[in-house]
């Protein structure tokens, strides 16, 4: 079964809509993950900042359409309040995913992990998946199809305002 992802603005407001709608687990979320030079990634490194998470592989069609949305948050945001993390979640040879990523001009952490129905902050039920973690370690939101630096930057405002 195919997943179909539409980019109309109604159904973007949808995507939006449902970005949002998770709600926060009571503990801080925590995984520890490699990049492609073999550094250990631990999500509570990041805490302080807002953390994208976003499950996808270099086949899916979706996740290659959101990638320089992610490229352009994270380097709106780095220095600021928020980070992408890019969990790569394929079977794939590192020389392929380093070519990949620069070919994609990816400036994130790009980590890697088997896929699996689930990863370390829940379920992966399509590709992409990302999850959005809070400045205290808690997961507020999961996307399931592509997102947009615009839909994350308005959620990260909403939130903070609140």
């Amino acid at each position: 079964m195919k997943a179909r992802f539409f980019q109309s603005p109604s159904i973007i407001a949808l995507c939006l809509v449902t970005l949002f709608a998770i709600s926060a687990h009571a503990e801080p979320a925590d995984f520890i993950l490699k990049d492609m030079q073999g550094k250990e990634h631990k999500l509570s490194d990041y805490r302080g900042k807002w953390v994208v998470v976003n499950y996808w592989a270099t086949w899916c069609p979706p996740c290659l359409s959101e990638i320089p949305e992610l490229v352009d948050f994270h380097e709106e945001h780095k220095d600021k309040d928020a980070v992408v993390l890019g969990v790569n979640f394929e079977d794939i040879s590192l020389k392929g995913l380093q070519q990949f990523s620069e070919e994609y001009f990816m400036n994130y952490p790009v980590l890697r992990s088997k896929p699996a129905p689930s990863g370390a902050l829940g379920p992966i039920p399509g590709l992409p998946t990302t999850y959005l973690v809070s400045p205290a370690g808690e997961i507020v939101a999961r996307q399931v199809g592509p997102v947009t630096a615009k839909l994350i930057a308005d959620f990260i405002s909403q939130q903070t305002a609140e």
